[in-house]
């Protein structure tokens, strides 16, 4: 028993260890071969280590998923307790989202990054090289309603596989005895699927160490100096959005509040490491459960927050929108900015899938507020140290989130 408490604190410190590492190993490589067709070769190395893991991580998220969501919602037993369960997590996802935008304008409007920056500005006409996915409609509903589960699964749509997990789990769920032998499967196939997690973890400190190293070996600790006060800002954001949303748990769930932050210290620095929240489901659903949630909560409200509740990113999205428009000198009135925010907040929720999602969110809002959309090149030399702080705060809103709703459905161990 011993033994099995200590690990999660051995791989947390391996991972914490691999992170410090990859600043020393990337900032050497930085001075020693900059330029050089050696350091080509090694970031190719260090790129491919860390695909290697995210690859790994996301052959475990759909089956995952749609076992977690399935087996959660036939032990629940009918569709009432579903809703229950659905509509309190997308209250808490929608006012924690709001809070987010707010927070991050309240601080941007403030603090003024952009107004700071000494730095030529990119010509109003310049291509980000993104691609071009203006949220709408037709795409929000691409992205949420699957033609073939079998497709989903493939291209890791988190949404569409809630959607047909839903069907299948209620449809388990209403059949009752009939369904049992399948239930059985899935349950099985979650703790296999939880088995190959421990397994795939055990690489975690080798890609963060990768990661890190090509992020710092590319770019030197000097762009984070150029960007400083922007980054600073934004990291100071992110701090203050953990502790409100932590003050918010500690109303709730008390003490406990604290044993939650040590289970989810590893799944939190992973994705910190890694700049991924995908990274880091799997890992955090184990330790979820190992914290008190209730299994079937989890299973219903962590793949709906993946796809509805990254307060980071929501946080990133207002930052980046108004230093560009502070960049260029564009004064937003308030009237504006409070447009912006409900733009924001529902088209965000339409991109769940889309590469680099954030960006291409923040490309189409720029557009529509006549704001130069080539200011993101201003945001993509530190695009990647920005991600890791959002990825970790997705992480720890989501984990807030699965352990409220387990409490206010009394099923918090």
């Amino acid at each position: 028993m011993t033994t099995h408490a200590q690990h999660p604190n051995r791989q947390t410190l391996y991972v914490a260890v691999a992170l410090v590492l990859g600043i020393i190993v990337g900032e050497l490589l930085n001075l020693t071969l900059a330029g050089t067709d050696a350091m080509k070769q090694v970031i190719g190395i260090f790129a491919a280590l860390t695909d290697i893991f995210l690859r790994l991580v996301k052959m475990i998220i759909a089956p995952l998923v749609f076992s977690t969501l399935v087996v959660g919602m036939a032990k629940m037993g009918d569709i009432q307790t579903v809703g229950r369960v659905g509509i309190k997590a997308m209250v808490w996802f929608f006012s924690a989202s709001i809070f987010s935008l707010l927070l991050g304008m309240l601080l941007v409007n403030g603090f003024e990054p952009g107004s700071s920056l000494h730095m030529a500005l990119p010509e109003a006409g310049a291509k980000t090289g993104l691609p071009q996915a203006a949220p709408t409609l037709s795409n929000f509903v691409g992205h949420m309603f699957p033609k073939s589960i079998i497709e989903a699964m493939a291209a890791n749509e988190i949404l569409q596989i809630v959607v047909f997990a839903m069907f299948f789990g209620m449809a388990c769920a209403s059949l009752d005895e009939l369904a049992h032998p399948t239930v059985k499967l899935l349950d099985s196939l979650t703790h296999i699927m939880l088995k190959v997690t421990g397994y795939v973890m055990h690489t975690a400190p080798v890609a963060v160490f990768a990661a890190v190293a090509a992020v710092i070996a590319q770019n030197g600790i000097g762009v984070l100096l150029s960007y400083g006060r922007f980054i600073g800002e934004f990291y100071l954001g992110l701090l203050l959005l953990c502790v409100s949303l932590g003050c918010v748990g500690f109303l709730i769930l008390g003490h406990k509040t604290l044993s939650l932050i040590r289970h989810i210290r590893e799944p939190m620095l992973l994705a910190f490491g890694t700049a991924s929240s995908e990274s880091a489901y799997p890992k955090l659903l184990q330790q979820l459960e190992r914290f008190g949630c209730d299994e079937k909560v989890c299973g219903l409200v962590l793949p709906l927050g993946y796809s509805f509740n990254l307060d980071g990113s929501m946080m990133y999205m207002t930052f980046a929108v108004l230093f560009i428009a502070q960049a260029y000198g564009i004064d937003m009135a308030l009237g504006d900015q409070l447009i912006m925010l409900l733009v924001l907040l529902f088209t965000s929720k339409g991109v769940a899938g889309v590469p680099r999602a954030s960006l291409v969110v923040i490309a189409a809002t720029l557009s529509m507020f006549n704001i130069p959309e080539a200011g993101l090149l201003l945001l993509l030399a530190v695009d990647q140290v920005l991600d890791m702080g959002r990825s970790a705060t997705n992480v720890f809103g989501n984990s807030m989130a699965a352990a409220l709703v387990s409490r206010w459905e009394k099923a918090l161990r």
